[in-house]
C-alpha cells in the first residue's frame, strides 16, 4: 500500500445528543480516489471537515503524512496542503470569479496583484472556464460555480509551494445538477488528478451512483457512525452485504431505516 496522507483513528463526533460519528477509523492513501458514500445524515461530510482541520473530532487522533494535528487547521499548518470544495461551491456572492479564485492569495501572500490574476487565469483554464474573471457568481450556471470552486481549491502560491494542494476533499461536487453538468464535473474530477501540478489525490462524499463508479477507486460505506463496509467500485455490485444491495438498489425494505 503507498504512503497513508490522512488518517483518522478512533475518531468520534457528536452534535448535541447526536453521535455523528463513533470510533471511526479511516486512511487516505497518496495517489488514490476514495468515495465515501452512505445514507444522508450519517456523518460523510463531517467527516470532511474533520479531515479538513475544519472541525475537531470530540475523540480520536488525525495523522496528516505520519504527523498528529492537535486542534485545527488554522492552529497550525500540516505537512500537506489540503483543499477542500463544498457542496454549495461557497463563493462569495460580492466578488468577482477573480477575486473568489484567487481570494487566499489576494488575503495572505505578496504576490503582486497582476501576478495573482494570471494564476487565476491559469486555474480557470484548467477547468474549463476561460474568459470569465470579471463575471459574478449570480451570472454562472450551477455547474460553472462549481468549477470555478475547484479553480480556487487548487489555488496555489508559488512563493510557498508547501501550501500548495495535495490533497482535495469534494463534498457532494455533483449535488443539484442535471446529468451532462454532472459528467462534466465528474470527469473534471478525474482530470485534476492526473494533471500535471496538481494534487493526485483525493476522497469526494457522493449519493450518485454515476459520481461513485466514475470518480472512485476504493470505496467507504458509513452507516449508524460507523465504517460497515470497505472495497472497490467493482466490488459494489458483486458484494452480498446486505446494506450495500440496500443501498445501490435504493429498495426502501432491508437494514437501512428510512426516515420517515
Amino acid at each position: 500500500m503507498t504512503e497513508p496522507l490522512i488518517e483518522l483513528k478512533g475518531v468520534s463526533k457528536s452534535f448535541g445528543s447526536h453521535k455523528v460519528l463513533d470510533n471511526v477509523d479511516l486512511t487516505i492513501y497518496r495517489g488514490e480516489a476514495l468515495g465515501i458514500i452512505g445514507p444522508s445524515g450519517t456523518g460523510k461530510s463531517t467527516i470532511l471537515r474533520i479531515m479538513a482541520g475544519l472541525l475537531a473530532p470530540d475523540e480520536g487522533e488525525i495523522y496528516v503524512q505520519g504527523v498528529r494535528r492537535d486542534g485545527l487547521i488554522e492552529d497550525g499548518g500540516d505537512p500537506v496542503g489540503i483543499g477542500m470544495v463544498f457542496q454549495q461551491a461557497a463563493l462569495f456572492d460580492s466578488l468577482t470569479v477573480e477575486e473568489n479564485v484567487g481570494f487566499l492569495l489576494y488575503q495572505n501572500s505578496k504576490l503582486p496583484r497582476s501576478r495573482i490574476r494570471e494564476l487565476v487565469k491559469e486555474k480557470l483554464e484548467m477547468v474549463g472556464l476561460p474568459g470569465i474573471t470579471n463575471l459574478y457568481p449570480a451570472e454562472l450556471s450551477g455547474g460553472m460555480r462549481k468549477r470555478v470552486s475547484f479553480a480556487r481549491a487548487i489555488m496555489s502560491n508559488p512563493d510557498n509551494p508547501s501550501e500548495t494542494p495535495e490533497v482535495l476533499l469534494y463534498d457532494e461536487p455533483t449535488a443539484g445538477l442535471d446529468p451532462i453538468a454532472s459528467t462534466v464535473i465528474e470527469d473534471l474530477i478525474r482530470y485534476l488528478q492526473s494533471a500535471q501540478g496538481v494534487c493526485g489525490t483525493y476522497a469526494v462524499v457522493t449519493h450518485q451512483d454515476s459520481t461513485i463508479r466514475r470518480t472512485s477507486d476504493r470505496l467507504v460505506f458509513l452507516y449508524e457512525g460507523k465504517v460497515q463496509w470497505q472495497g472497490t467500485v467493482s466490488e459494489i455490485d458483486s458484494t452480498e452485504h446486505p446494506l450495500i444491495r440496500q443501498f445501490i438498489s435504493g429498495n426502501v425494505h432491508g437494514p437501512i431505516q428510512v426516515a420517515g
